[in-house]
C-alpha cells in the first residue's frame, strides 16, 4: 500500500506517531519496516539509518512544539505568558510523550542550529524580556525555566503524583505563581555587586 509513496517526510511523520505509541527509544527503521509491512533495506533509500531517523523525528518534534508555543503566546505578556508557555509544553508531553522525549535529544550544533530550538530560545527570552531581566539573569531564567518544566512534566507523565490528594494542576499552578513572583522578584534595575575584597 505504500511501496510508491514512502518519502523522508512520510517516514519521519510514521515515527513520530511509533515514538508516541512505543516510546522514542523503541523507534528503528526496522520497526518503522514492520509498520509498513515492506523490507528494512527498502527504507535505507530514504534515511541513512536509526540516528537519522530519530533526528528527523526530534526535529519535527521541536518545530510542532515551537508552533504550539508560539500560538499560545500570541498577545500575552507577564504572567500569561509564562503560563502559556508552560501549558504548551505541558501538554504537548501529554499528548506526544514520545515527541516530547525526542525533543530532547541531543543534537550536533550544525543540526541544531537550522532546527526550531532556536525559536524556542528566542520566546524564552521574550518572555523573560518582559520581567526586565537582563544578562545574566535572563540566561539564569531561561535555564530555570526549562529546567522546572521538564522536570514537573517528566514526574507527572511517569506517574510521580498519582498518590497525593493534591492535584497535579493545583501543583502546577502553585509553581507558575511561584516562578512569576521569582522572575518579578529578580527583574528591574540592581546595585552592582560588590567586588570581593572592596568596601562597598
Amino acid at each position: 500500500m505504500v511501496r510508491a509513496g514512502l518519502t523522508a517526510e512520510r517516514l519521519t511523520q510514521a515515527g513520530a506517531e511509533l515514538a508516541d505509541e512505543v516510546g522514542f527509544e523503541q523507534v528503528t527503521v526496522s520497526a518503522l519496516a514492520r509498520r509498513f509491512g515492506v523490507k528494512t533495506a527498502s527504507l535505507y533509500s530514504h534515511l541513512r539509518g536509526s540516528d537519522d531517523l530519530r533526528t528527523r523525528i526530534a526535529l519535527l518534534a521541536l518545530a510542532e512544539l515551537a508552533d504550539r508555543a508560539a500560538e499560545a503566546l500570541a498577545g500575552r505578556a507577564g504572567r500569561d505568558a509564562l503560563a502559556a508557555f508552560a501549558d504548551a509544553y505541558r501538554g504537548y508531553a501529554k499528548e506526544h510523550p514520545g515527541r516530547y522525549a525526542a525533543a530532547r535529544l541531543r543534537l550536533d550544533p550544525e543540526t541544531a542550529a537550522a532546527g526550531a530550538g532556536v525559536r524556542h530560545a528566542r520566546m524564552s527570552r521574550a518572555i523573560l524580556r518582559g520581567y526586565d531581566l537582563a544578562e545574566p539573569d535572563q540566561t539564569h531564567a531561561v535555564r530555570m525555566l526549562g529546567s522546572v518544566f521538564h522536570g514537573y512534566v517528566s514526574l507527572e507523565t511517569a506517574g510521580g503524583f498519582d498518590h497525593t490528594p493534591v492535584s497535579a494542576q493545583e501543583s502546577w499552578d502553585w509553581v507558575i505563581d511561584s516562578l512569576d513572583i521569582l522572575l518579578r522578584t529578580r527583574g528591574g534595575p540592581h546595585p552592582p555587586t560588590p567586588t570581593p575584597g572592596l568596601p562597598s
